[in-house]
């Protein structure tokens, strides 16, 4: 099997492992017992742990955003505004979380968390101006919907389902309402 690991299971072991046991547990020794194979499988797809890291931030980005984005805009004959609030509050965020906590400690997280809030807030704008909404009122709400996604992923504490839907439901209603 070690001879068929590939970057990409080592990166998503890596994605595992952080949203578990955060960044602290991202080294190679752990990932490689954790996959059942040696370090040097790990050395044959990253030069080092930063090379690695790197990597890890460039995949959370592509899950985190880049697919989610691509799946509202395959969503045809939906709301992608309903696709994008269900598909974020719909879901729990532990590797959103686990990233946010490292980008505390480290410069290079938190450049990446920058870019990736830049990338949704500019995307959650062009869904609302799509629907209609003023420029200002698009960006104003895009704020508070970020801001409500962030205490979201931030929350360890859960709503029922069907209560979870009916908040969601009224998000959604608030966000795309023509302003009056």
């Amino acid at each position: 099997m070690a001879d068929q690991l590939s970057a990409q299971d080592w990166l998503d072991q890596g994605l595992k492992t952080l949203a578990k046991s955060g960044f602290t547990a991202l080294k190679a020794e752990p990932l490689a017992k954790a996959m059942g194979v040696s370090r040097g499988s790990f050395y044959w797809h990253f030069a080092d742990i930063g090379a690695f890291h790197a990597a890890i931030l460039k995949r959370w980005r592509d899950v985190a955003a880049e697919q989610i984005i691509a799946g509202i805009e395959a969503a045809k004959g939906e709301d992608p505004v309903a696709v994008l609030l269900r598909l974020t509050f719909g879901s729990r965020l532990a590797l959103e979380k686990a990233v946010r906590s490292w980008a505390a400690h480290d410069p290079a997280p938190r450049a990446a968390v920058q870019a990736i809030d830049r990338r949704r807030l500019d995307y959650v704008e062009s869904l609302l101006k799509r629907a209609g909404l003023p420029d200002a009122v698009a960006r104003d709400r895009t704020q508070i919907v970020y801001w409500t996604f962030l205490g979201f992923a931030l929350s360890d504490q859960m709503l029922p389902q069907d209560r979870q839907q009916a908040v969601v439901a009224e998000l959604l209603r608030m966000v795309t309402q023509p302003p009056s």
